[in-house]
């Protein structure tokens, strides 16, 4: 319709009126006028001309015109602008008499009204394009609210943002975890299989008059399988499983928190008996009045009063059982872990050799060995010391990445240890140029640490030393079995102080001159030296005091006086240099087993399981 339009108009030629005079009203050519809106002259031109003097009978004109279908005997050519309709009427009369043009032959004027429709349509095109960025905004503004969520998730569009965004555990999910999957924890297995027991069989406890725990704390270091329990609890249970993080309850708007704290209990309520299981409860859920010099945080603190309500308050109703996993007990407020909230926590700490072995047999089913998994399994487990459930399971895809990376179509070993040590120190460097007394010196340092850790009573075994340039690592390491026993004496912690000095002392005693490999080493001992006289009482100068640090480092004043202070540092300066002393008489004494168990590291970087016990022939490893 527009083209059209646009076709049309392109066809008459705007003139003046007095070129309509002199062109066309004079010559006789004019046929009529159409006034358009009372603003434009159409000018309708005769195919043929005709003399002024001739008759013409308007009626008949007029009849022409207006009667519809019947072919003008006229083509519209020309147009002008009037300005108002009485100066023109009285311009075309003043002409038309001094053309000497009779009255009855004037010129027909007919006055129509016309719509534009390309006008009209442009001039809501500027609302149009409002109203469309309006709502392509809104649809953005949805998205980034990840309106729909996905699977399982609660709309979260800009007017739904109140709802809580709620992972739904599907029964008929393929990917479901059990706790037959969870190894390495039994005793936190066996307290999380009691909700599980209660909420399948409630009568049996309820006969006894039992009620079912609210809820249940899992805590334990990054990585020990506090999400993985309660994946396996969703899968159990075969009750409704809801699992929320805490950063999920914070938003930008004030009271979206607390709302979805609202939201999250009223949805388990109504799929009673039911789980809700909240990840890094810390965020939402650090004690109240810690805000630091800002003060305290209302929105979070608002979130964390909506929770202790719906947990433990007037309005709650059985049936809903909370599960949260955190690593900074700590920090959380004493009123959420009353009973009648979280009456349980369950501790879950690192595997021991045994759990790790367990681990170990999960992971590695799953995998194509050269060997059978229990090989592994055991000789894995005690190369681990130390490491958590995910770091396992990183050391099993790494061990896969790499027989992959080598076209290898089994795993073997050697692709476990190569994990490991990728884990432990680092990506390797093998295009890192080491010169030959860098060498000598890292292997100098890291037999050192070998020797002293082996003729020590009380240090820790040495399992594997490597002067490999890794990423953390800078020239090399040495790992030990460390000693999973749950208290220390001094002399243990003494002997320790000695061999982490043993690299130290063995660039000055068979160098000659020391070097900044021993940084790391350094900061160790400060650290557990300042730990034997300011914490665990072992000075008879401090006496029975203990000063433990805090953990975030944030200590505006010390808790005692700058004299003792100075009495700690005296005391673990003086500890320190009387353990490097013995140390070094150590390594003087058997400076020739240091230097044979530097001497294959000098050369193969890596020495087989055998070096140290070849060069330290007459000695038994402690066990």
């Amino acid at each position: 319709m527009f083209s059209s339009l646009s076709s049309s108009s392109s066809d008459q030629k705007e003139i003046s009126f007095q070129e309509f005079k002199n062109k066309l009203l004079e010559p006789g050519l004019v046929d009529r006028i159409v006034v358009s809106n009372k603003s434009v002259a159409k000018v309708y031109v005769r195919t043929s001309p005709q003399a002024n003097g001739q008759s013409q009978n308007t009626d008949t004109q007029i009849t022409t015109v207006d009667v519809p279908g019947r072919q003008a005997p006229s083509k519209y050519k020309y147009f002008f602008n009037i300005g108002s309709v009485e100066s023109f009427e009285e311009k075309l009369e003043e002409a038309q008499e001094n053309l000497g043009i009779d009255s009855h032959d004037y010129v027909p004027v007919t006055y129509v009204a016309e719509v534009n429709w390309f006008q009209e349509v442009m001039r809501f095109a500027p609302t149009a394009f409002l109203v469309g960025l309006l709502y392509f905004m809104g649809k953005r503004m949805q998205s980034g609210f990840n309106i729909g969520g996905g699977p399982g998730k609660g709309s979260r569009g800009i007017f739904n943002i109140g709802k809580a965004t709620v992972t739904k555990m599907d029964k008929n999910s393929k990917n479901k975890v059990f706790f037959k999957d969870v190894a390495g924890c039994d005793e936190a297995k066996q307290e999380i299989m009691e909700f599980v027991h209660f909420l399948k069989n409630p009568k049996k406890y309820e006969e006894l008059g039992a009620k079912i725990p609210k809820g249940a704390l899992l805590v334990g270091p990054p990585g020990t399988g506090k999400t993985l329990l309660a994946k396996a609890t969703a899968g159990e249970s075969g009750v409704p499983f809801m699992s929320i993080s805490g950063s999920d309850f914070m938003e930008m708007f004030v009271g979206v928190g607390p709302s979805r704290v609202r939201n999250l209990f009223q949805e388990a309520r109504q799929c009673a008996p039911s789980i809700v299981f909240i990840d890094e409860i810390d965020a939402i859920g650090r004690a109240r009045g810690r805000g630091g010099f800002s003060g305290s945080n209302d929105e979070r603190e608002s979130t964390l009063n909506q929770l202790l309500v719906e947990m433990d308050g007037f309005g709650t109703t059985a049936g809903v059982v909370v599960l949260a996993g955190t690593n900074r007990p700590d920090i959380l407020d004493k009123a959420l872990l009353r009973p009648g909230r979280f009456d349980r926590q369950i501790t879950i700490d690192k595997p021991d050799i045994k759990g790790r072995d367990q681990i170990f047999r999960i992971y590695l089913t799953k995998l194509k060995l050269d060997n059978d998994p229990t090989y592994f399994s055991q000789r894995l487990a005690a190369l681990t010391p130390g490491f958590a459930g995910a770091d396992i399971a990183n050391v099993c895809n790494e061990a896969a990445l790499i027989a992959a990376r080598t076209d290898e179509t089994q795993i073997t070993m050697q692709h476990f240890e190569s994990a490991i040590d990728r884990i432990i120190g680092g990506l390797e460097k093998k295009n890192k140029v080491i010169s030959k007394l860098e060498r000598r010196t890292v292997a100098y340092h890291e037999a050192g640490h070998a020797v002293a850790g082996w003729f020590l009573e009380h240090a820790e075994p040495l399992l594997k030393v490597t002067i490999v340039p890794r990423g953390t690592a800078a020239l090399g390491f040495a790992q030990y079995v460390p000693n999973e026993n749950l208290l220390m004496t001094k002399e243990q912690l003494f002997d320790m102080t000695c061999m982490t000095l043993g690299g130290r002392a063995a660039e000055e005693v068979l160098i000659g001159r020391i070097s900044t490999g021993a940084q790391n080493d350094l900061e160790k001992v400060t650290k557990m030296t300042y730990a034997q006289v300011a914490v665990y009482g072992f000075s008879d100068k401090v006496g029975l005091l203990s000063f433990p640090q805090r953990e975030d480092g944030f200590e505006m004043n010390k808790p005692y006086s700058n004299q003792t202070a100075s009495i700690i540092d005296t005391e673990v300066r003086e500890w320190v240099a009387k353990a490097y002393k013995r140390t070094v008489e150590l390594l003087t004494e058997k400076k020739e087993q240091v230097a044979l168990t530097a001497e294959p590291a000098k050369n193969a970087e890596v020495p087989d399981d055998d070096g140290p016990a070849a060069a330290l022939p007459d000695v038994v490893v402690p066990t």
